[in-house]
């Protein structure tokens, strides 16, 4: 299934989409696509009635509807730096041993279309595509890397928005140049495991104004989804609804030659096999 949120912001609903043009409407099954959902096994019960609403022609169109996230606001959201061997190279970086983990705060989670706006005093705001991964279940001390399957609801496309300065030049502390309001964009939708056949060979591209900035492909990644997983559950329990951003491939802003940074005004757009599309417009401060 593809799990989508339509609506305002704040207002949004869970549907299912059936194809580009229709959804299911499931607000009367579940109240919204969030940490009780997830961990009461919500995925498997809707299969059977989305199903059955299909069948009966019981589909609508999206017409003007904003889309929101896939998920209401997470619990908590991880991410793993330099988690792509030829992104680690064009920074620099010797690739690490071990994931890299750093928190973006929850609110900076918008839907795929939403403005992203550049916080007071940025001089060098970046992109990311990334592979989003939404945990399913309640989770902690996995015992191995193969049962980390179990625990994963689905995969969503981000864009793991990053300001570099407050990131690398004002502390070390990542999580200041992650955390700016719009710095999370996410969706169009979730998509459940049975829809993806290989996570771990999954095109991405990112293109700013036009420009393809980025290209690569999840099979570079250093530590593969299900690895992500289990080693998190190690140190921490993730809880049902936790959306993880698992890094970027080469061709961020800071990685150009010379560095190129997000103005007003500019447009991002991203994608991921299977995931969508997603498109961002950048605004200036408040």
């Amino acid at each position: 299934m593809f799990l989508m949120r339509i609506g305002a912001p704040g207002a949004e609903k869970p549907v299912v989409r059936v194809d580009d043009e229709h959804y299911v409407d499931v607000s009367d099954l579940v109240h919204d696509f969030d940490e009780r959902f997830f961990g009461d096994g919500g995925t498997a019960r809707l299969a059977g009635p989305v199903a059955e609403r299909i069948a009966a022609g019981d589909v609508l169109p999206f017409g003007d509807h904003r889309v929101g996230a896939p998920i209401a606001r997470p619990h908590q959201l991880l991410c793993i730096g330099l988690n792509f061997s030829d992104h680690a190279a064009e920074t620099g970086a010797t690739p690490p041993t071990e994931p890299i983990l750093f928190t973006k705060s929850p609110n900076t989670l918008i839907g795929p279309y939403d403005d992203v706006r550049i916080p007071r005093g940025s001089a060098k705001t970046d992109w990311e595509v990334e592979l989003g991964i939404v945990i399913g279940r309640r989770t902690s001390y996995l015992d191995s890397v193969e049962d980390a399957a179990a625990a994963i609801a689905g995969y969503v496309l981000v864009n793991d928005v990053s300001e570099r300065e407050f990131q690398l030049e004002r502390g070390g502390q990542w999580s200041k140049g992650k955390s700016a309001e719009t710095f999370n964009p996410a969706g169009p939708w979730l998509a459940t495991p049975d829809e993806i056949p290989d996570v771990n060979d999954l095109d991405m591209w990112l293109d700013v104004n036009g420009q393809r900035r980025q290209t690569g492909n999840t099979k570079t990644m250093i530590f593969n989804p299900y690895f992500v997983v289990h080693y998190l559950s190690q140190f921490m329990v993730l809880e049902p609804g936790d959306l993880i951003d698992t890094g970027t491939p080469p061709g961020v802003g800071m990685g150009q030659k010379p560095q190129v940074w997000l103005q007003p005004g500019d447009v991002m757009e991203l994608g991921i096999t299977k995931l969508g599309t997603a498109r961002q417009r950048v605004v200036g401060p408040r």
